[in-house]
């Protein structure tokens, strides 16, 4: 994102008058006359190499792009990004007169030095108090719950995940003012010596919801489901995309689980109960704690530890649901409080979710999150 915010910038800014087409994309065939991109909508674009081409390199995290170095065709390989700047021509083949590539090597090395980073730097919670300059989260550490206070750098990039879409590469440019009381915020910065504060160079919000849910029905092929949330016993549409995790637990498991998270009078062998801390650390779910995904954990905490049992649970379909099963989930607000994004969707949950000896069904302290988060 970074690469084609800042090339698209700068060759602007560069060349007069602007050239006509700018695409963007992944490298899938090239030789030394073409080249052929997909873009990130999925469009594949055919490019022609004017006679005056010029090819560039610039590495990741470069924004001045006349830093880049001058290479040749040959120089670029399938899988490199690239930004191919010229004219339409014939057959809506792109002439270009300048290609700005960026290696997959490259690419991959920048990730995994970013992830490192969040390892070392990041932290993750629920807001509890937001201000025009700062934002107060709520972070688990070995000794419990802990108020960080976050204050954005001069030049800190603020994010915001967009509602319909659970990919942190869609997370939309945003403001401290658009954080509220309850979002889930993951940070990347400096701390106080006292752990106290941050002085973040990066900041990722988004709004987030845990739900117990019974199924009314569900359209596979409209991949969504109807479903009755047990708090409000209100009717809500939950959206399943591409990148939604569904997850059966397995009975035993299920079992297991609801056994060890029984108050103590209703485990008689003085097993389980809920005085034990929640697990730290584990349970990573979509986007994992080495960068900023969906689903940030910890912040909140929750019986048991879901996040593993999300982790050793089979995969399921829309199909193998029927009305009735219970759920958990962990989705994304889209447009309405009325219509969910699932990040999460555990189901096989009804002996976690009944309360002993009844009917009743409920979310109580179980979440998906895990508990963790401390030092992500």
């Amino acid at each position: 994102m970074v690469f084609a915010a800042l090339l698209l910038a700068s060759v602007g800014a560069a060349q007069t008058p602007p050239p006509a087409t700018r695409t963007l994309g992944v490298v899938t065939k090239i030789d030394s006359s073409q080249m052929a991109l997909k873009t990130d909508d999925g469009q594949e674009v055919a490019i022609k190499f004017s006679p005056r081409v010029s090819f560039r390199r610039v590495p990741p995290g470069e924004t001045d792009v006349t830093k880049a170095t001058t290479i040749a065709a040959g120089d670029i390989a399938v899988g490199d990004r690239a930004l191919a700047v010229g004219r339409p021509g014939e057959d809506k083949i792109v002439v270009a007169t300048l290609v700005i590539a960026m290696s997959k090597s490259d690419i991959a090395k920048a990730q995994a030095s970013e992830k490192a980073d969040w390892d070392k730097r990041g932290v993750v919670g629920i807001v509890t108090a937001v201000s025009n300059e700062a934002i107060m989260i709520n972070v688990r550490g070995p000794g419990g719950m802990k108020l960080l206070t976050i204050t954005p750098m001069p030049n800190a990039v603020v994010r915001r995940y967009s509602p319909e879409s659970i990919k942190f590469e869609d997370a939309k440019p945003s403001t401290i003012a658009s954080i509220k009381v309850g979002d889930q915020v993951r940070a990347r910065g400096d701390k106080s010596e006292d752990g106290g504060r941050m002085q973040a160079q990066e900041i990722v919000s988004g709004e987030f919801k845990e739900l117990a849910a019974t199924v009314n029905s569900v359209d596979p092929s409209g991949k969504s489901l109807t479903v009755t949330d047990l708090a409000t016993k209100k009717p809500v549409t939950i959206r399943i995309t591409a990148d939604s995790n569904l997850r059966k637990l397995p009975e035993p498991l299920a079992q297991r689980l609801a056994a060890q998270n029984r108050p103590p009078e209703d485990n008689p062998d003085g097993r389980g109960g809920r005085g034990g801390p929640p697990a730290e650390g584990r349970g990573r779910g979509p986007g994992g704690d080495g960068g900023p995904g969906p689903g940030m954990r910890g912040g909140r905490g929750g019986r048991g530890d879901l996040g593993t049992a999300v982790d050793q649970s089979p995969a399921m379909t829309l199909t193998e649901l029927k009305k009735g099963d219970a759920l958990i989930l962990l989705t994304t607000v889209g447009t309405s409080q009325d219509q969910l994004n699932a990040v999460t969707m555990l189901a096989g949950v009804e002996p976690i979710l009944t309360k002993p000896g009844t009917r009743e069904m409920a979310l109580g302290g179980w979440s998906l999150n895990g508990g963790g988060g401390g030092e992500p």
